[in-house]
């Protein structure tokens, strides 16, 4: 099997599997267009605990981490497999570049299963969930996409999966299709410039260098999981990038492919 790539997902509100109004359309058609995967190694900016940990769990729960939405929502199931050995190969390998990771027995989350109910509805891959360090920094994040690296060589696909602006404070749930914030677009652009152009130091510094970054993210667990993806990009990654557009004003959902240039 050739190479995969590492995706970064935009998972929107957890209604994107039952409201119309979202892009929920999109995200079958990404997986329709990529090679298929043995087994996907999730990160999701919604587990987040002090060290990396990797989900051993071989029929892993649907969990329904929100409150508030309509019932049909918390009677989804999403009976994918667990991957348990792709979790310990990927904490071998985490450890292996001196990362202290762990092992543990862990549902998926909504960041996870939403999207992978939209791209994978005969739930017939196997997925294992990784946790994120919402107090780490962006380079600890890239450093473990690095780490894990070889997965993506062994038919596992690496999917980051948060959103590219995350400020609910900022978004107006009443808002039409056509208000949106133009700092939204401001952030996105620097952003996407910056990975179309293999600037891997100016991403990382995101934080002092992309305008409007704060306001984007009050908090980095959204953008973190994109950074373990880009980590586990080929130095030389083609990139593609899928906008879905941006809703409630200020959430804006795209998607990146992180993939092995063309010969």
């Amino acid at each position: 099997m050739s190479r995969l790539p590492s995706l970064y997902l935009s998972h929107g509100a957890p209604t994107l599997p039952i409201d119309p109004a979202l892009p929920s359309a999109a995200f079958g058609t990404l997986a329709a267009r990529l090679p298929r995967p043995r087994a996907i190694l999730m990160l999701s900016a919604h587990w987040g605990t002090a060290k990396p940990v990797a989900s051993t769990a071989a029929s892993p729960a649907t969990i329904h981490d929100f409150h508030g939405f309509p019932r049909a929502l918390y009677e989804i199931d999403y009976p994918a497999p667990g991957a348990p050995e792709v979790a310990r190969q990927a904490v071998a390998l985490l450890e292996a570049q001196g990362i202290d990771a762990a092992t543990a027995e862990h549902g998926l989350d909504h960041g996870a299963w939403v999207p992978m109910l939209l791209m994978f509805p005969q739930a017939d891959v196997p997925v294992a969930q990784l946790s994120i360090q919402p107090h780490r920094d962006p380079m600890h994040h890239f450093r473990m996409g690095r780490a894990l690296r070889p997965l993506a060589d062994d038919g596992v696909m690496i999917v980051g999966s948060g959103q590219i602006t995350h400020n609910l404070r900022a978004a107006d749930f009443n808002a039409g299709p056509d208000d949106v914030d133009p700092r939204v677009a401001q952030f996105t652009d620097w952003f996407e410039e910056r990975l179309a152009s293999h600037d891997i130091d100016a991403l990382l510094d995101y934080r002092r260098q992309a305008p409007h970054a704060a306001l984007m993210h009050p908090s980095d667990e959204h953008l973190l999981p994109l950074y373990a993806a880009l980590g586990a990009a080929p130095d030389d990654y083609s990139l593609q990038i899928d906008s879905l557009g941006t809703y409630q004003r200020a959430l804006a959902m795209t998607n990146y492919v992180f993939d092995t240039p063309a010969p």
